[in-house]
């Protein structure tokens, strides 16, 4: 008998600040164990939340602020999370405009990053991780939105029935 199949979602905004990246990145993990998440599930959850989220701050319209108080204009970031008995979808985005296209071109480089660099890890870290990484025109119009989603083993699985 497989296990029915369920679904649970997250939705947050918050200002594009490194602070609210943090806080997010709290809600997500503590969202994913009350949900019975395994441990090193959740680890690859937040890296991939830490960085997308990082990512909007930086170049999506926060302008790398750390808090309310820096930001020029009030720029928020959105998470929509859905988390499914096997996979979990996560879609992270901004109000930085941009073009979709450009981003896809980067999500999809199989370049590797420049370990020299002190920065530019963040999207090869993502696409080891995730097993789907896409980028459209966020549903406001304002920027974009940048989707991962993973597959993996739920604690109920039993791979050799």
């Amino acid at each position: 008998m497989t296990a029915p199949e369920w679904t649970r979602a997250l939705s947050l905004r918050m200002p594009a600040t490194h602070r609210g990246v943090r806080i997010v990145r709290h809600q997500v993990r503590h969202f994913a164990r009350m949900e019975g998440v395994a441990q090193g599930e959740i680890d690859s959850l937040c890296l991939v939340v830490s960085e997308l989220l990082a990512n909007v701050v930086d170049h999506g319209g926060g302008g790398g602020a750390m808090s309310e108080e820096n930001l020029i204009t009030p720029v928020e970031m959105g998470l929509e999370f859905e988390l499914s008995s096997g996979s979990w979808r996560m879609t992270v985005s901004d109000q930085g405009g941009g073009d979709p296209g450009e981003v896809s071109a980067l999500l999809k480089s199989e370049e590797p990053p420049d370990l020299e660099d002190a920065r530019g890890r963040g999207l090869f870290l993502m696409r080891e991780t995730v097993d789907e990484l896409s980028a459209r025109a966020s549903s406001d119009g304002l920027g974009i939105a940048i989707v991962a989603v993973r597959h993996f083993q739920s604690p109920g699985d039993n791979p050799s029935a």
